[in-house]
């Protein structure tokens, strides 16, 4: 399954653990998380969720082959259903980025409330250079977060960025040696695990209200373009240039 869910003391932890393909993120794996979110939510005894994978690589983002495979349909679809867990997900979400984040590495962190990444993380959501939109409402978030002008240029290009400036984003909370970004995840989660949970998840539903509907109805947009665009000759030949090792030729598109 290459996802590891486990409990203890109050907080879920589930961690990315594909490292020989870069933690990249398969249908199954999807579905493991979205599962592993589902029951935290569920469980009275579970007073947060920590997202994690090592502190060389959080995850490559999607498995390319496996995502081609088997394309995203619908809301019921294993990455739907992850991303609509997550941002739904009431109580306390603490991630703890190392390494590279990509696409969906990046955008899952949109929808925790507490991120800390490693010195050495790197991210990127390259959905326009793959002929692709933004997804997981990024489009509606990330220029919340960090400001029109710079959400534009991290989405239009889609070049990588490093810690220091997701932080000066909003996107990270603070940036630590990647030796000891998990561990301190970790103790800012049981910090948030120690206190009264319905004051925990109140105070996260009245800071989110203010989006109400916003943030699922941009997904929805998102993912009906998404897959439109998956279908499209611009993504066919970025994913055939990916996989021969080229750089794809955008010139013949209008």
């Amino acid at each position: 399954m290459s996802i590891d869910v486990r409990t203890e003391a109050g907080i879920a932890t589930i961690a990315f653990a594909r490292p020989d393909k870069k933690n990249a993120i398969t249908a199954d794996m999807y579905a493991r998380m979205a599962d592993g979110i589902g029951s935290a939510t569920a469980d009275a005894a579970t007073r947060v969720v920590l997202l994690a994978g090592s502190d060389a690589c959080f995850t490559a983002g999607n498995d390319l082959q496996d995502f081609l495979a088997n394309p995203p349909a619908g809301d019921d679809s294993p990455v739907f259903r992850f991303l609509h867990a997550l941002a739904a997900c009431p109580k306390p979400v603490v991630a703890a980025p190392c390494g590279v984040a990509v696409g969906v590495g990046t955008t899952m962190l949109l929808h925790c409330d507490l991120v800390y990444a490693g010195d050495n993380a790197r991210f990127s959501v390259p959905f326009a250079q793959l002929g692709l939109c933004p997804e997981a409402a990024s489009s509606l978030l990330l220029p919340a977060i960090a400001g029109w002008q710079r959400a534009a240029e991290k989405l239009l290009l889609g070049e990588p960025f490093g810690a220091d400036e997701a932080r000066e984003m909003g996107l990270v909370n603070r940036v630590l040696p990647a030796a000891e970004a998990i561990g301190f995840a970790r103790a800012q989660a049981a910090k948030l695990a120690a206190l009264p949970p319905a004051s925990l998840r109140e105070t996260k539903r009245l800071m989110k209200r203010a989006l109400g509907e916003a943030i699922p109805a941009q997904m929805a947009a998102e993912g009906q373009v998404f897959g439109r665009m998956l279908r499209a000759p611009e993504a066919r030949e970025a994913f055939t240039a990916f996989f021969e090792k080229r750089r794809p030729d955008f010139s013949s598109f209008s």
